[in-house]
């Protein structure tokens, strides 16, 4: 079977779990870029189909995972992005540059790579040999056309000494809810590092009554997934985002389906039917995200859960909380009480990337460990409807089944390894829920008055859920039903933070509306762990 026909089947539907299990790590390497010769790549030009002249590199450009020695550059060729991409099924030559300087007057690297069809001509340059925590800027050449330009920063030296680093996190960016403001200002920011939280697309149809639209109803097949990441990269307050700083990425449900589990879906298709549309909404996920080769999906599957390091100041863990995890033992609703939540057998790391986690966090040697997590981990309450479904800041407290609450058992072994292994300093970051709080982890999970052993700093949405405000009988609620929360805000905006050897502070940066752009930005709250003492504290 060629890639080709494959794709097409794949975009029909028609392609069966039994083909897709017998693709297995073939699929990948079917799919795997191969560089050709350089001089090649002068006689070369975008291909015949209506887009001579038109300007390829509408979605703009990013990089991403920071090494101490290099990058991952990544742009996708898309004259009509919205209409499949534009493009022909021809592979296209694509020349790219990195330089010390935004002029490029001293170009310190340039390779020519092809942009496939079969990867709906997405390009992955992963650049080696760079110097440590040092700012490079890069472009795209294609068909005559240059691309923006995009600054990056590799990591500091791993194992050595580093004085401060700042990185920003952020989360579930609904086009339709509003507008990307907060990026245009994080762009502005001088971050090191994003991290993104998951939700970087809406699976759902065209809303009514919304700032904005989508541009389909609900995606399922790899051209409508295509089609729908480019409407968001089209967006050019995101895209100056990407381009300000390297991005370091995971996703939560809605990249494929909402509250999503592992194979198994909330409306009740089958498994292979889903497993289809996995595998189509994890290709397309590659495709305009700016990872290496060893996150190339294969087939229904990718490999997301990863370690990046930092220095010795701080050890990333990105983790991968929707791919791996068995269906939510009580539902996807809020209870109080449910005996599945107790269920050993429930996982939502699956078995495989628990033991990854907990290995790495014994081993490292790094002062801050930060877990990049999905949904809240520290148990917390919050009032619902009468039907389990609507969080409205009224009714009695309930737990979200889809957190880290419906999965108690598992959050029990990782919160005891970090207790007992002593693990130094750690920090968990989060978003999903579209506010902002703050909550130390305890020493017993039963006692949330026990004493600290870490903190979790929960972000807000980038636009999902609309404009927010900073106090909402949500809020209230949230804030008398659990006295650890130490904060609680439910405007839209991104999380800051700056670590150094003795300190990790988070900024919570808002602004006051989405449903209509240009809003300011501020920083509404600041809290500080100090290194080698558990327990936040408000700046």
């Amino acid at each position: 079977m060629t890639i080709n026909s494959f794709e097409q089947r794949l975009r029909d539907g028609r392609v069966t779990r039994r083909e897709l299990l017998a693709l297995g790590g073939g699929f990948a390497g079917l799919l795997a870029f191969g560089a050709s010769p350089a001089t090649a790549w002068a006689s070369r030009a975008l291909p015949r189909g209506g887009v001579s002249g038109a300007n390829p590199f509408t979605l703009g450009v990013a990089s991403g995972e920071p090494l101490d020695t290099g990058v991952v550059l990544w742009t996708r060729l898309a004259p009509n992005p919205l209409f499949g991409g534009g493009m022909s099924e021809a592979a296209v030559m694509v020349r790219w540059e990195i330089a010390t300087d935004d002029r490029f007057r001293r170009i310190v690297q340039r390779g020519d790579v092809e942009a496939r069809s079969a990867m709906g001509h997405s390009v992955h340059v992963e650049v080696n040999g760079l110097e440590p925590s040092r700012h490079y800027w890069y472009r795209f050449i294609a068909g005559g056309e240059t691309s923006p330009i995009g600054r990056t920063r590799t990591a500091p030296r791993r194992g050595t000494a580093t004085d401060a680093m700042t990185f920003a996190f952020t989360s579930c960016q609904n086009y339709q809810a509003g507008f990307y403001t907060a990026h245009r200002h994080l762009a502005q920011e001088d971050v090191d590092l994003v991290v993104h939280l998951g939700d970087y697309i809406y699976e759902g149809g065209v809303g009514v009554n919304t700032p904005r639209q989508h541009n389909s109803a609900e995606i399922t097949t790899l051209e409508q997934y295509r089609n729908r990441y480019a409407l968001y990269k089209s967006d050019p307050d995101l895209q100056a985002a990407h381009a300000a700083a390297p991005w370091v990425v995971t996703w939560d449900d809605h990249e494929v389906d909402n509250n999503y589990a592992g194979d198994y879906e909330e409306r009740g298709a089958t498994r292979d039917a889903f497993l289809i549309r996995r595998a189509a909404a994890y290709q397309a996920y590659y495709e305009h995200m700016p990872l290496r080769t060893s996150s190339m999906p294969v087939g229904p599957s990718l490999q997301l859960y990863r370690r990046l390091m930092f220095g010795s100041l701080l050890q990333l863990d990105m983790l991968d909380t929707r791919q791996h995890r068995t269906p939510q033992p009580c539902g996807d609703s809020f209870i109080l009480r449910c005996d599945g939540a107790r269920d050993p057998a429930a996982t939502i790391l699956g078995a495989a990337q628990e033991q990854w986690l907990l290995d790495g966090l014994t081993s490292g040697a790094a002062t801050w460990n930060v877990l990049a997590n999905q949904v809240p981990f520290v148990p917390a309450t919050r009032r619902v409807s009468p039907d389990g479904r609507e969080w409205n800041g009224t009714g009695s407290p309930a737990l979200s089944m889809d957190k880290w609450d419906g999965y108690a058992v598992q959050r029990q072994r990782v919160h005891a390894h970090l207790r007992d292994a002593r693990i130094a300093n750690p920090i968990i970051i989060t978003g999903d829920v579209h506010v902002s709080w703050v909550a130390d982890l305890p020493s017993n999970l039963d006692d949330m008055s026990s004493r600290p052993i870490g903190t979790e700093f929960v972000g807000t949405s980038i636009s999902s859920a609309g404009n927010g405000a900073a106090v909402t009988p949500v809020g209230n609620g949230m804030l008398s039903d659990n006295p650890h929360l130490r904060f609680f805000n439910s405007q839209r905006g991104y999380s800051r933070c700056r670590v150094t050897p003795t300190a990790f502070t988070t900024e919570y940066r808002v602004v006051p509306y989405v449903e209509r752009p240009d809003a300011p930005i501020s920083t509404v709250a600041a809290f500080t762990v100090e290194a080698g003492r558990a327990g936040v504290q408000r700046s």
